[in-house]
């Protein structure tokens, strides 16, 4: 196929970042790079997603990474796996040779791996820079599940399923592959039901997920589900009053500049630097300007408040906060921002597993084998899953529907895709926020 053609029909049938943002596939697709990135990195603690995903359709997976090199022109097709997970890599190094052009990277295990702009530091040196996409250093990074559904697209399959890793206090760690628009607590019953009283759950992982009711459902950027106990520090932490935050790092903060250090975009060079901003905050805004810019390209990935900060502060909720005042007023940062000498890169790198003790999340880190066997009887499918413009439902209330049939289009000259059935039933509401069906 041609890449005009992978676009559109990606597009069409509605294949977008399996997690993250779910930036639309169709729009990272290009004929200026030279380099594809299959990220296997699997950034934080409990996940287990891509790694399974990648075992279990190790050759459909490397057959439509393979198409995408061809279609783009792009040289090579590097398939970035952390090096422990043992039967994906043996699964992988069975059949690779027989795919010309793509090639495996064994990565250590740190976090934040799985940011693409460190992932594409790690694989192939280029540098992307500050506020800049992987296209400016002539990469596409696309993640296992992604590509996956790419091979099902080209199959005449669109995005209708989810595989999502359930762990934490439940009673059988597990993942599921499940109909978008599946409700959370269903999840959570088929793996045997929460195992702790007043629960809090994660939507993703640990440090950069969010906490979710068990009535939210599945979309298409859903990995994981973590279920911890209401006092467990990593459900505290994302809790915390933004006002108390700024209190306590008025009163506390001894500038020691640990968040810093070992920030993952400070180590890559960008101009980030926690400790200026809460230096910043604590003076009441007065003092060096240049720390709001730095702000701005922090990735978030939450190692200053749950890892390096001696006193448990939180410098990523206060850059959140401040990048977020700056673009509300208009603020946008310098277009070219030079990089940034750092001593010793290699040296400032996390350990996931002692990240993982250190978020005292070891006892959960266990088998959580994949599971097909699940079904449900209704679904809420979202009209915005993915970066870009929400869909368009295309059906009414009382249609009937099978799996895989269009209910929602994409907004033309928009970056929006498709959204199709997940399960056969009847269309029992329609919104402008979502399309419920019923078996």
């Amino acid at each position: 196929m041609q890449l005009n053609e992978i676009k559109t029909l990606l597009r069409d049938m509605g294949v977008v970042g399996a997690g993250g943002a779910g930036f639309p596939s169709y729009a990272k697709l290009s004929d200026h790079v030279d380099t594809i990135l299959l990220n296997c990195a699997e950034c934080e603690p409990l996940l287990k997603v891509h790694r399974q995903v990648l075992e279990e359709y190790t050759e459909e997976i490397l057959s439509a990474l393979s198409q995408l090199l061809k279609a783009s022109g792009a040289k090579e097709g590097i398939v970035a796996i952390k090096a422990h997970y043992t039967s994906t890599v043996e699964a992988l190094e069975s059949v690779i040779g027989e795919y010309p052009g793509l090639s495996i990277h064994k990565l250590a295990s740190v976090y934040p791996a799985g940011d693409e702009i460190i992932l594409i530091k790690e694989v192939t040196g280029r540098t992307v820079p500050p506020g800049k996409l992987p296209l400016s250093v002539g990469v596409t990074v696309c993640n296992v599940e992604s590509v996956y559904n790419v091979y099902q697209a080209m199959k005449g399959h669109p995005v209708t399923q989810k595989y999502v890793t359930v762990a934490g206090e439940v009673a059988h760690p597990m993942t599921l592959c499940v109909p978008l628009g599946t409700t959370i607590g269903e999840l959570l019953q088929a793996a045997g039901g929460v195992t702790v009283e007043n629960p809090r759950y994660i939507n993703g992982g640990p440090m950069m997920g969010r906490l979710i009711s068990p009535r939210d459902v599945v979309t298409k950027t859903t990995n994981a589900v973590i279920v911890l106990p209401e006092n467990h520090t990593v459900v505290m932490n994302k809790n915390l009053n933004p006002s108390i935050n700024l209190r306590r790092a008025m009163s506390t903060c001894c500038q020691c500049r640990s968040c810093t250090e070992l920030c993952s975009r400070h180590v890559l060079g960008y101009p980030v630097e926690p400790h200026a901003v809460m230096r910043l905050l604590s003076n009441g805004g007065k003092g060096d300007p240049t720390a709001v810019e730095g702000s701005m390209f922090c990735s978030g990935c939450g190692l200053c408040e749950t890892y390096s900060c001696p006193q448990g502060l939180s410098p990523k909720a206060m850059i959140t906060a401040l990048k977020n005042a700056a673009r509300q007023s208009g603020y946008k940062p310098p277009e070219e921002v030079p990089l940034v000498q750092i001593k010793d890169p290699d040296l400032k790198k996390v350990s996931v597993e002692r990240l993982t003790m250190r978020l005292g999340l070891k006892k959960y880190d266990v088998p959580a084998p994949l599971n097909h066997a699940f079904e449900t009887k209704s679904v809420k499918l979202l009209l915005s899953q993915h970066l870009g413009a929400p869909a368009v439902p295309v059906v009414a209330e009382g249609d009937t529907v099978a799996c895989g049939d269009l209910i929602a289009a994409y907004k033309e000259d928009a970056l929006s895709v498709n959204i199709h059935a997940s399960i056969s039933g009847t269309v029992v509401a329609v919104t402008d926020k979502y399309v419920k069906i019923k078996k």
